[in-house]
């Protein structure tokens, strides 16, 4: 462990410092987002969205290789078939629930496939696992900067629409009731996890951002009587499990995302075997 502090605070590392801020602003979107998925149950819509992503990003290296769209970056190609992905669920979700269930599993299936079609038909060799799985060490100073923007938006949002978000989030009904505009609210949640998504690809990988989405919530679950108390408790938990996933996965050169999953996945059961022991 002292070998990652020393990488740390010394001046040869400079990409370890930025894995840990991105790993700290990263915290503040699993943390509110994903206390958002989880208490609305729809862990499998973001998790469809977060694997259609690759679609995007097999398209974009496949348009800019063959030179159709010369300098057509991945990310941008993700932010199209990602939002694209969430709103068919969203319109599918609202307008004909019975059939969520296949449309998100083929958007998942589709959304993947497409991305290996489009990466085996790229000139040159294409790794598919650098985007299924991230590299967390790779983060450069403008996806820090991109991560702290969406966290400004995010927070805002969050601050300024509590109360909607909150209501709709546990009684539907109840919120429709009341004014709030449930549907519309519903639309934007899975537009800015879309976006979301697409950032934290680079941190835990297409793959395992789900996860990171619902471990924190899922053990602040038990700590919290309100929304807005899971949203801070989740946050804290998902920095945690990042800056511990950040130095286990240097001391013992092992993937950071996976780590950082892991370490997340271990908190979660432990917790849920003592609330079972305990009730």
């Amino acid at each position: 462990m002292t070998d990652f502090f020393v990488a740390l605070t010394g001046t040869g590392f400079p990409f370890v410092r930025n894995a840990l801020f991105a790993g700290l602003l990263s915290s503040v979107l699993f943390g509110i987002i994903g206390s958002v998925v989880t208490v609305r149950r729809i862990a499998s819509l973001a998790g469809a969205i977060s694997h259609a992503v690759l679609g995007g990003i097999g398209m974009a290296l496949f348009f800019s290789a063959r030179k159709i769209i010369p300098g057509f970056p991945p990310v941008a190609g993700a932010l199209i078939f990602a939002l694209l992905a969430a709103i068919i669920i969203g319109l599918v979700s609202i307008k004909a629930r019975q059939r969520e269930d296949t449309v998100i599993n083929a958007i998942w299936a589709i959304g993947m496939s497409l991305g290996v079609l489009f990466m085996a038909k790229t000139p040159g060799y294409v790794d598919p696992s650098v985007y299924l799985f991230g590299n967390i060490l790779l983060i450069s100073n403008s996806d820090l900067y991109l991560l702290a923007a969406l966290d400004c938006v995010v927070l805002i949002l969050a601050w300024r629409f509590y109360p909607q978000i909150e209501a709709s989030s546990f009684d539907d009904e109840f919120a429709r009731a009341c004014g709030v505009p449930v549907q519309t609210v519903f639309l934007l949640l899975l537009a800015v996890t879309a976006v979301a998504i697409v950032l934290l690809q680079t941190f835990v990988g297409i793959v395992m951002v789900i996860a990171m989405l619902t471990l924190p919530a899922g053990c602040s679950q038990g700590f919290s009587r309100s929304l807005g108390t899971m949203m801070c408790l989740s946050c804290v938990f998902s920095a945690v499990f990042s800056v511990y996933g950040l130095a286990l996965g240097w001391v013992f050169n092992l993937p950071v995302g996976a780590m950082t999953v892991v370490i997340a996945g271990i908190v979660f059961l432990g917790l849920s075997i003592v609330r079972m022991v305990l009730k």
